[in-house]
């Protein structure tokens, strides 16, 4: 199946900070700057492989419920409507409220989805300042819509009491940075969406984002993670790209090296 590239530039859902709306044309510039090249790790050429859609066009009003569900309605009918035509959706936030919507395209293709979810944050809030479409949300809502029948979270280091409560309701399995040994990633089965928040990182090698929270994962990690899942892989996000919290672009090339990486692993294990 083909794969595209969906930027997703709405972050009138965040706190804290805005400016993950510029996050996809960072991770463009990134990719195409000619630092690097097109190629894996594992020596595949993905870049030519990837058809770039743009950006959606969304209102982005912050403080607005109304205007955000019809943004979110955008994003899940762009996402839903790629896959009806045979793609798979690597979409670029955005901060990490784009998740839910896509997630409830990505449901009505794969009812028995196994979300993969790499962040510091667990981002399953009941309610967050009272915006249920909050970036500290989308997996509270998604489970509430069965989006997915499993979720595996990674890296996190910031759950609270509440955190936990709703890991223990809706049966997620929560592994913070120090576990990582304890993810398997034989275990996942059904097809799998990945969602790479990059505050999921280290600050040290990923300075751009809003919420900077010491002690995250490093690179390679990642990359592991990435390498170790099986497939078929049908869709990944990555998000919370602050390009205003950057320094010398280097968490946007970040980005770009996951776009690869990921790219590669779907077309590698279907």
């Amino acid at each position: 199946m083909p794969l595209v590239v969906l930027g997703i530039p709405w972050d009138a859902n965040s706190s804290h900070l805005h400016g993950c709306a510029a996050g996809p044309d960072a991770i463009r510039a990134a990719l195409h700057s000619g630092s690097g090249n097109d190629a894996t790790e594992h020596g595949l050429s993905v870049v030519p492989k990837l058809s770039d859609l743009g950006n959606l066009e969304l209102q982005n009003s912050v403080g607005d419920l109304d205007a955000n569900w019809a943004d979110a309605n955008v994003i899940t009918d762009a996402v839903d409507a790629q896959i009806a035509a045979g793609n798979r959706v690597i979409s670029l936030g955005g901060d990490h409220a784009v998740t839910y919507p896509i997630l409830r395209g990505v449901a009505k293709h794969h009812p028995k989805l196994t979300v993969v979810h790499i962040d510091a944050h667990p981002d399953m809030y009941d309610d967050f300042e009272g915006n249920p479409l909050s970036h500290a949300s989308p997996f509270a809502r998604a489970l509430e819509d069965g989006c997915m029948q499993r979720l595996v979270q990674l890296g996190i280091r910031t759950a609270t009491t509440h955190s936990y409560e709703q890991a223990d309701r809706f049966g997620v399995q929560m592994i913070g940075a120090r576990q990582l040994d304890q993810f398997d990633a034989s275990t996942l089965d059904g097809p799998i969406y990945l969602t790479v928040d990059l505050d999921g990182l280290d600050p040290a090698v990923a300075p751009g984002v809003s919420h900077h929270e010491p002690g995250g994962l490093t690179v390679r990690e990642v990359l592991d993670i990435i390498d170790a899942l099986p497939g078929p892989i049908v869709g990944a996000d990555i998000v919370e790209l602050n390009p205003s919290r950057d320094l010398v672009d280097m968490t946007a090339m970040v980005g770009a090296k996951l776009l690869k990486e990921i790219a590669g692993r779907m077309l590698t294990v279907g």
